[in-house]
Parts: structure tokens; C-alpha cells; sequence
């Protein structure tokens, strides 16, 4: 359900089928001395540069040996529908291989490693054979068809050149790295040789890496869909401030008028207490408006996706976002008591933040090949981490009368519940995120159980 992405976020990915419903909540229990709270951290500045929410069409398969290659055979209908297909192609695989990759690279003996290394490979190999096999003879869908073979070539070979880069190195294994080595540079001969990119493009590695990523663009139209972002209680704000604004006006006023009552004529004294007034009015002003208005949208959305298809701009799926500074008594109970179960040690003072997200999807049936949507949702933990400690501590030990020092790095968790509602039934689980001031060190499932709504 949840994993790590890049270096300081992570992604959950659920799945969504035709008419469904889903609601995701999280709920983040913020060690203060992390620094991370309302004043340092606002809601939407958040929302605006720390998360993002995705949804593309998906045909419920991840690793390589299961993508299917029936999206790219020779197709007897309209020039979109092989552009939806071939696109899908591309992006199931480009999915399968980002995640097959990173499984990999988890794997620390080197046995096990180079044998799956070169399963990936034989994969790979076959997926490209199928994608070039079918190659079409309409001219007018050629660019679609060499874009998405040059990106697809491209990104497969960055991903062994990756594996072999970062994976364990041994002289007894230098018959497979040779074949991982001699897969590369077969597929670079082969872009070379199809004259996909120019030498000024190839030498300049800005420009080739650019150039690829608007391929990854292009073969996402289709599969991606389009989102719109609608800010909610926008009038409603307004119409908080201006209230506000009219009320303190009117105290205003009517202190003047006394004012004014009291003092006949223009002196120091008089001019004096008009400044403290306006003074005063701007002081309390925001603080009564933001007051005010915390309490009126505590519990309400105030975001609004709306995702639509790329291609025939139909609507597909909406989404409703939730998230704000809580208190924790204001949690539900249930999710109370899985944080209760946590050790005392773990215990300390923290913020609490929630996190909602209620996706509907209105498609009564997807495009043909299609048999889910794939969400996406990322959350960075960048703006968690401006407020930790910098350097290194050190651990010493007493060894045969002998003092040794060993350096240890400063590391600080963030403990997350996750609760997954669809239909009648809930999933719990709840997460134990370790991080330093650059990266996410460990993201550890802590409880996991699923139930079913009592009514």
C-alpha cells in the first residue's frame, strides 16, 4: 500500500473500478521537536508544493512478465484508439521496470541478484520484440509508434545501466554483467541506427534527458488523465473577512463617535486615541478572521480534483482533499487506540496532522483494454526535515581497556496511521517512517488489520 519513492517522500498506491467509492485517511503524529507545526508549516502551503495526486488508466499489471502486448498489435480501428493503446504499452511497462528494478536492488546476495538481473533482462528483451514487432504501415502513425520505441529503449537501457551502477560487484559474476553491459550497448546501437536522436542531441546530456522526458509526456496522453484543481470555500473566506471586517468597523466607528463626543475639539489626546483604535483594529482584525474561520471549515474539504480523460475530455473521476492540524482527541477513536498501543518511549509530544482524500469515480465503464484506474498519491517529507538537527553524534565503546568511537547519525520518526475505507470495509495499519535531514532511512509496517463496518 505504501512505499517509498524518492529520497524524502513516498507514494500510496490503491486501485479504483468503475462506480466505485474510496475514502483514504492518514493520520501523522509529528514529533514537536521536529519543529513542524501551523506557523512553520501551513496547510496549503503543503497541499500546493508537497503533494500530488495522480490517475491513470491501468490493466492490473506491475511486473514485466505480466504486461500485456495485445495493446500494441496491429490495430484496425481509429488512429486514437492505437495511440491509447500503444501509450498504455509503454506506460505499463515503464511501471513494471521502475518497480522490478527497485526490488532488485534490494536484494544483497549476489547470486540471487545476478540470476533475477538477468530475468529482467530476457523480459525486457521480449517486451521490446513485441512492441517492434508490430510495427505500423499507416504513416500518419509512425511518430507515435518512434516515439514511444526511443523513449522505450532509452529508459530500459538508464534502468540496467542503474542496476549495474548500484548493484553488488564480484568478479565471479562477470559473465552476467557482460550481458547486462552487451544488452545496452545493443540498444544503443539500435537508436544510433534508426537515427532516433541527433549527435548535437546525444552529446549533450541536458538536452538528451530533456528531450526524453517529454517523450514520457507524450506517452502518458491518453493514460494519464487531465486534472483541475478547484479551491473550495473561496466565496465563503471571503465573506468571513468581510463580516469581520464590517463588525470591527462598526466597534470602531462607535468608539470614535465617543471619542469625538468627549473631546470637542482637535488635540494631541484625541488624535492619540485614534491611533491606538485603528491601531487595535488592525492587530485583532486577522487574528479574530483567522479564528473565526479555522472553526467554520474544521472537518470540510478544501480541495476538489476533477480528472478527465486526455482524449475524449469526458469525466472519469473526482476527488475531495481534507487536511489540517488536529487535536488528538479529535481523532477517532479506533485510530486513538492503535497509536495508544505504541511504547512509552515513543510516546512524546507531538502535532497531529490529517490527511483525506474521498475519490469517486463517475465512468460507468473504461476505454476497451482498461480494467482499473491506478492512483497515485505522493506526499514529500522535504519541509519535515528544514528544522532537524544537522551533524553527527558519537557512540563510544570500552573495548579491552580500550576506548573507540564510532559515528552515528541523528534519526527521528514520524509514526502514521493509515485507514482505507471501500464500501463496507476498513483497513487499518499504521507506519513507522524513520528519517534523517536528507532522506527517508526506513518506512516499517508496525500493525496491519482489516475490518468490516459494524453497523
Amino acid at each position: 500500500m505504501l512505499k517509498q519513492d524518492e529520497n524524502l517522500s513516498f507514494i500510496i498506491e490503491p486501485q479504483l473500478g468503475q462506480r466505485s467509492e474510496q475514502r483514504l485517511d492518514l493520520y501523522f503524529s509529528i514529533p514537536n521537536e521536529m519543529g513542524v507545526n501551523a506557523q512553520t508549516l501551513s496547510e496549503e502551503s503543503y497541499f500546493n508544493n508537497q503533494f500530488k495526486s495522480y490517475l491513470a488508466y491501468n490493466a492490473n499489471n506491475i511486473h514485466l512478465p505480466l504486461v500485456r502486448s495485445r495493446f500494441v498489435s496491429k490495430n484496425k480501428g481509429e488512429q486514437r484508439d492505437y495511440r491509447q493503446n500503444l501509450n498504455l504499452y509503454c506506460y505499463q511497462v515503464r511501471l513494471a521496470i521502475d518497480a522490478d528494478i527497485k526490488e532488485t536492488l534490494k536484494i544483497e546476495d549476489p547470486d540471487e541478484f545476478y540470476q533475477r538481473a538477468g530475468e529482467l533482462c530476457e523480459q525486457s528483451q521480449s517486451l521490446l520484440r513485441k512492441l517492434r514487432r508490430y510495427t505500423p504501415e499507416d504513416e500518419k502513425l509512425i511518430s507515435f509508434y518512434t516515439n514511444a520505441d526511443n523513449y522505450l529503449s532509452w529508459q530500459i537501457e538508464q534502468s540496467f545501466l542503474k542496476l549495474l551502477d548500484e548493484g553488488p560487484r564480484s568478479s565471479d559474476y562477470a559473465k552476467e554483467r557482460n550481458d547486462l553491459v552487451n544488452f545496452c550497448k545493443s540498444e544503443n546501437s539500435y537508436r544510433e541506427e534508426q537515427q532516433y536522436n541527433s549527435e548535437s542531441t546525444l552529446k549533450d546530456a541536458n538536452r538528451i534527458t530533456n528531450k526524453m522526458r517529454l517523450l514520457q509526456r507524450l506517452i502518458e496522453h491518453g493514460v494519464i488523465l487531465n486534472r483541475q484543481t478547484r479551491y473550495l470555500n473561496s466565496y465563503l473566506k471571503r465573506l468571513v473577512k468581510g463580516s469581520v471586517t464590517a463588525v470591527i468597523m462598526a466597534l470602531v466607528m462607535v468608539v470614535i463617535l465617543n471619542a469625538r463626543a468627549t473631546f470637542t475639539e482637535v488635540t494631541a489626546t484625541l488624535i492619540l486615541i485614534l491611533g491606538v483604535i485603528y491601531g487595535l483594529r488592525e492587530i485583532f482584525k486577522e487574528d479574530i478572521t483567522r479564528i473565526i474561520w479555522r472553526s467554520i471549515v474544521r472537518g470540510r474539504p478544501k480541495w476538489r480534483f476533477i480528472f478527465k480523460n486526455s482524449v475524449t475530455k469526458d469525466k472519469v473521476a473526482s476527488q475531495f482533499i481534507w487536511l489540517e492540524y488536529t487535536r488528538f482527541k479529535n481523532i477517532p477513536k479506533e485510530v486513538r487506540v492503535i497509536f495508544s498501543k505504541r511504547r512509552q518511549q515513543n510516546k512524546l509530544a507531538a502535532q497531529w496532522l490529517h490527511f483525506a482524500s474521498e475519490t469517486r469515480v463517475n465512468a460507468r465503464e473504461f476505454l476497451p483494454g482498461y480494467d482499473s484506474l491506478h492512483q497515485t498519491l505522493q506526499f514529500s517529507l522535504a519541509p519535515f526535515s528544514r528544522y532537524l538537527k544537522k551533524g553527527e553524534g558519537k557512540l563510544y565503546h570500552l573495548e579491552s581497556n580500550k576506548v573507540s568511537k564510532q559515528a552515528v547519525e541523528r534519526r527521528y520518526q514520524l509514526n502514521m496511521v493509515l485507514v482505507l475505507t471501500e464500501r463496507d470495509k476498513k483497513l487499518y495499519q499504521r507506519y513507522k517512517i524513520t528519517m534523517n535531514r536528507s532522506k527517508i532511512v526506513n518506512i516499517e509496517l508496525i500493525y496491519s488489520d482489516d475490518g468490516t463496518k459494524q453497523e
